[in-house]
């Protein structure tokens, strides 16, 4: 049974037929720290993405969705967090390493997964425009790679769809209330009412 929301133009699918009971604790565990991520990104109005980085049962590398906060279109969670991991190992590839993210990768960075050599990706909810793991194309299993990497979809997507679709919500209502503003300061008829 899949269940579909819209937030703004995108599609976040919910596959609800997976059961969080069939992920580990530990996989329950890291992901709730990528959604805790994401809520540092929805609170600096970034859309609500984290991401963990785990190896050997550790976190080794975190981030959240920080393009506009620091005016980097590559700054996307998975980013941050692969980057941060790889300081903290001292090496650019991170093999046998699982990330968790909260919304399924973008193409940019499901060829990061690949280049990186994580092992594991675990992701909450599939994005049906953009998802490079599977949903709209499926670049982290492409067989000309010489590195395929494990995917696992849904878990806590419930949550993290919620997350993201409140998000856009907020973030067009923010929006239309600007263009009426815009429209009332304009239009001399208005004001005078």
């Amino acid at each position: 049974m899949i269940k579909n929301t819209l937030a703004d133009k995108h599609k976040y699918q919910v596959v609800s037929k997976v059961n969080d009971d069939a992920f580990s604790d530990d996989d329950n565990k890291f992901m709730r720290r990528a959604i805790e991520l994401a809520k540092i990104a929805d609170s600096h109005d970034e859309i609500p993405v984290g991401a963990v980085v785990v190896c050997a049962g550790e976190i080794v590398g975190e981030g959240f969705n920080q393009s506009i906060m620091n005016n980097d279109p590559s700054a996307h969670a998975e980013m941050m967090a692969i980057r941060d991991a790889g300081k903290n190992l001292q090496n650019y590839r991170l093999l046998g390493c699982t990330l968790y993210v909260t919304l399924e990768p973008c193409p940019m960075c499901a060829g990061l997964l690949v280049h990186s050599r994580i092992k594991r990706l675990v992701f909450a909810s599939n994005d049906l425009k953009t998802g490079a793991a599977g949903s709209a194309f499926s670049l982290v299993k492409h067989e000309k790679h010489n590195h395929q990497v494990a995917v696992t979809a849904g878990l806590l997507a419930d949550k993290c769809s919620t997350m993201l679709s409140t998000f856009f919500k907020r973030r067009r209502a923010a929006k239309k209330t600007e263009k009426q503003a815009e429209k009332n300061v304009n239009n001399p008829r208005i004001n005078t009412i």
